[in-house]
């Protein structure tokens, strides 16, 4: 879900806010006692999308959730420290449709919004690029804050492109989005590949060599299973969830969870109605088939349409989602895939506002799902897993891998001539 289809609903809907909901203040001392010890780590924010979509860019204005915009965000500063957040991944995602040299320009715009955002608040932000920096940024009471690649449409396929992103300070980059590309199969696209050509492996095996983290959110079952055969490094999902709790093909089948043990991966609990219910992701269906048949029987009369469409949410509810719902996917991640392999990747600023679990629309929110874990009977050895160690791990071990194929020379595998 991305900014071009995001706030379709109406603010009337929202979800309530994280300050509103009340955590006992033991539990709530229990979790800042675990997050103060283990850095919250978020796998992916697309805060740098919406301020393009929406706000030219502009990285003003973001301290406080006090600054009243026509398009509510769910992230500022201070919410980000109220939420114990210890790092964030910040997507830098350009649309699927664009390629070649003009997704390189639009990448490097992307991580410029970044860079900049950083800079700006410099007493709440600080720019990471390993899990010591994390670790050494989070003991200083900032957010670590770390660039992700959302496509691997976005190197235009070019393998220095590739290379220079890791300089720039790119850490990870999703294999393919909502459509097929030159190399990786989408989850949300009829198969292509059925997972990754040779130059798509080739990909994989440069990111290892440099160091950039694999991520698998987006890709189809099989180009997951591609990548976790060939990675040598841990792969991560920095925002999906499990397929056997919702059946969206963007979540992670079982046999796939099965996988992560060997290779050390981590899939991160994405926080979108859509993919956490399916009873919520069955209506979003069933109401955007009444928005296409609205289209065509009332061809012309926008207004009218938009009316109808009104009128068909009113008598067909969305389903409520909530923090229970979230957590029964990371209680089935941690049981299928073992504790050691599950995250949080919430997916905040790229999905409706209204369409997240009650107050989790927020980065302040984290602490409700702690707190229902901690209900469930979670230790504090494995929540400090869920919030930052398993990605801290994975991050050393990628960097470990890297070291080990540092006297192996760049790729220089190039795309063949499209047929």
């Amino acid at each position: 879900m991305k900014t071009a289809i995001l706030f379709a609903a109406t603010l009337a809907a929202i979800a309530v806010p994280a300050s509103a909901q009340q955590i006992d203040p033991k539990v709530r001392a229990r979790i800042d006692r675990i997050l103060k010890a283990t850095p919250l780590i978020d796998g992916h924010n697309d805060l740098p999308g919406q301020l393009g979509d929406y706000y030219k860019s502009s990285v003003e204005g973001l301290a406080s959730g006090t600054d009243k915009r026509p398009t509510p965000l769910m992230t500022d500063m201070a919410r980000l420290h109220e939420g114990d957040v210890g790092a964030q991944f910040w997507s830098v995602f350009i649309d699927a449709d664009i390629h070649g040299d003009e997704a390189i320009r639009d990448t490097i715009q992307q991580i410029d919004v970044v860079k900049r955002l950083v800079k700006a608040y410099p007493g709440d932000l600080a720019l990471a690029g390993t899990a010591d920096d994390i670790v050494r940024i989070h003991k200083t009471g900032r957010v670590a804050s770390l660039i992700g690649i959302e496509g691997g449409h976005q190197i235009g396929g070019s393998m220095p492109a590739l290379r220079q992103f890791y300089d720039l300070g790119a850490r990870y980059m999703t294999l393919a989005h909502f459509k097929n590309n030159e190399f990786a199969d989408s989850a949300n696209d009829d198969p292509k590949y059925h997972g990754l050509n040779a130059f798509g492996e080739a990909v994989v095996h440069e990111m290892n060599r440099i160091g950039m983290l694999v991520d698998l959110s987006h890709v189809s079952a099989d180009t997951m299973r591609a990548a976790i055969k060939i990675s040598r490094a841990p792969v991560i999902f920095s925002h999906s969830g499990a397929f056997a709790i919702d059946h969206h093909p963007r979540n992670v089948p079982d046999d796939v969870l099965r996988l992560l043990p060997a290779n050390g991966g981590v899939v991160m609990a994405n926080f979108y109605a859509g993919y956490v219910s399916d009873e919520f992701q069955a209506w979003n269906v069933a109401k955007s088939t009444e928005e296409e048949r609205l289209k065509l029987a009332m061809l012309g009369q926008p207004k009218e349409r938009e009316d109808a469409l009104k009128a068909w949410v009113q008598a067909h509810p969305a389903p409520v989602v909530t923090v229970a719902q979230l957590a029964d996917h990371v209680d089935h991640i941690a049981q299928v895939a073992g504790y050691d392999h599950v995250g949080i990747g919430g997916d905040l600023d790229g999905i409706p506002y209204d369409e997240a679990p009650a107050g989790m629309n927020s980065v302040s929110g984290y602490p409700l799902l702690f707190a229902e874990l901690i209900r469930r009977g979670w230790s504090d050895a494995n929540l400090a897993k869920l919030a930052g160690g398993n990605v801290l791990r994975a991050m050393r071990q990628a960097e470990a891998v890297a070291a080990s194929m540092k006297d192996e020379p760049p790729s220089m595998a190039t795309l063949e001539p499209a047929k």
